[in-house]
């Protein structure tokens, strides 16, 4: 992938799968959708992503109304933060905790997927995509089972699986591996800050910016990195 692909500034590297309904890296349909067949032929389970490719500028929108408060803001635990309360790197970390930062979201990258069981929705149920959904007896407490024994088969893993001080676990967050971890290597800080630095010479209004770029390196360690 190219600096514009890895940072969401490009749309070249993912196409449009028709069912399930998402947007993903093209080398990601034939294993998506091997673990797609394999989790209705095993299990019964109806795999279906809420959330693949996502671009830099729907992730900036994401951001900024964190940062500003329109969209809830929450501490590590899950509590609603007052976004009016919180000082620059407070907002800052709180969002980290839960979302990424523009130009550095594995979304961009078309290689990770958010899924949900559709199978296991009761009537009306909107899924939220916390942990208790999928922990036991939470709703989707089968479809984590199958997944935690049936992943490695396809190339995805769980690159949240547990709490390394960054990003929260998301046991929903499946991401391909021979897409996935080229692109951490090539998502460097230099990448990310032209990401951030280009996007508001165009035009955007990026909340937190200067000190996001002053914590760039930093940000990078704590939340894209993998172990």
């Amino acid at each position: 992938m190219n600096a514009l692909e890895l940072t969401g500034r490009a749309r070249s590297h993912v196409v449009e799968l028709p069912e399930p309904r998402c947007t993903v890296h093209r080398d990601v349909v034939a294993p998506l959708l091997a673990l797609v067949a394999a989790a209705r032929a095993e299990a019964g389970i109806e795999l279906a992503p809420v959330s693949a490719f996502r671009d830099f500028e729907r992730q900036l929108r994401i951001w900024n109304e964190k940062y500003r408060g329109e969209r809830p803001l929450l501490d590590r635990s899950g509590r609603p933060l007052d976004a009016e309360l919180l000082g620059a790197d407070e907002r800052i970390d709180a969002i980290l905790a839960w979302s990424a930062l523009p130009g550095a979201s594995r979304h961009h990258w078309g290689s990770d997927i958010d899924v949900i069981d559709r199978a296991a929705l009761p009537a009306g149920y909107r899924p939220q995509l916390v942990p208790a959904e999928y922990a036991p007896g939470g709703v989707f407490a089968r479809l984590e089972d199958w997944l935690a024994g049936a992943l490695p088969r396809f190339g995805f893993y769980r690159p949240y699986a547990r709490d390394r001080g960054g990003v929260q676990p998301e046991p929903w967050h499946l991401s391909f591996g021979a897409v996935a971890r080229p692109a951490v290597a090539a998502l460097t800080v230099e990448v990310m800050r032209e990401a951030i630095e280009g996007a508001a010479n165009e035009g955007a209004v990026i909340e937190g910016k200067a000190r996001v770029l002053e914590r760039i390196g930093e940000i990078r360690a704590r939340y894209v990195e993998e172990e």
